[in-house]
């Protein structure tokens, strides 16, 4: 299994940071991990390794503007800016690598980007979807955590915590998500209607104990899905199940994988 040192691309004017892990689109689907509202390329950790190992696809984890090593974002963001990245710098990406089939699997924010790009654009290279932890609409709860987030951020030890992942962009990446999730209009925010429109199968991955979130999201997802829907409910898991419960995290998205690799007739290396 090949896997590559992060490296920084040009993508719709735009310079990210990303890796690569397993074989190349050529030769097996690629799973496009996407990161969380406060993520980057590192803090996914062994994880997308893991996920290239076990499922035979390649995996092309990035980091999007604004974090981690890529380039920085100008403040405030606009509230729109999930939208955005599905649907002005995702198409790119996907073109840039020049990938034939595509898993699009995310976190929190980068599960809500997945979300809305696989509902919002008929893209054929598109074959399955993989949610972590996704929002679909805002809840008082996830906006207490963020309160309580930016105390920590401002007074605590989060700052120095995530500066290791951020360095220079740390302010970009907090103040980017934060901002957005406590601005009284984006109390607002909801993209349920793009569930409706997912052609693909999808598998969302829903901690028990999330702080984010309750499970009306989950039940929104069951209730707005056409498309043929598996939901894993990790019991000892929050926010964050593929670091909380990684073996059983893995095993159900590798599981999901092989059915979804089985039905599409496509081939992945082992």
């Amino acid at each position: 299994m090949t896997t590559e040192a992060p490296s920084i691309s040009q993508i719709a004017g735009v310079g990210l940071e990303w890796t690569w892990h397993g074989p190349k689109a050529d030769d097996a689907p690629t799973i496009v991990l996407m990161h969380e509202g406060l993520g980057c390329v590192a803090m996914w950790r062994d994880f997308p390794a893991n996920l290239a190992r076990t499922t035979g696809c390649g995996v092309l984890c990035y980091s999007r503007a604004g974090y981690g090593a890529s380039d920085p974002v100008s403040l405030p963001r606009p509230l729109s800016y999930m939208h955005d990245e599905a649907f002005e710098i995702l198409p790119h990406l996907i073109e840039h690598f020049d990938l034939r089939k595509v898993i699009l699997a995310g976190h929190s924010d980068g599960a809500s980007i997945a979300a809305i790009y696989a509902g919002g654009i008929q893209d054929h290279r598109i074959r399955g979807v993989i949610l972590i932890s996704p929002h679909f609409f805002n809840e008082e709860l996830c906006v207490e955590t963020a309160r309580e987030a930016r105390k920590n951020y401002e007074t605590g030890d989060l700052k120095s915590r995530l500066q290791r992942y951020h360095a220079e962009n740390v302010d970009c990446a907090f103040y980017g998500w934060n901002d957005s999730w406590l601005n009284p209009e984006f109390m607002q925010w909801n993209i349920e209607e793009y569930l409706q429109y997912i052609r693909v199968p999808v598998l969302l991955v829903w901690g028990a104990n999330d702080p984010y979130g309750t499970l009306l999201q989950v039940h929104s997802a069951r209730e707005e899905c056409y498309c043929p829907l598996e939901v894993r409910i990790m019991d000892q898991s929050s926010h964050w199940p593929f670091r909380e419960q990684p073996d059983e995290t893995l095993a159900e998205i590798t599981s999901f994988v092989s059915r979804l690799l089985a039905m599409e007739g496509m081939a992945a290396t082992g």
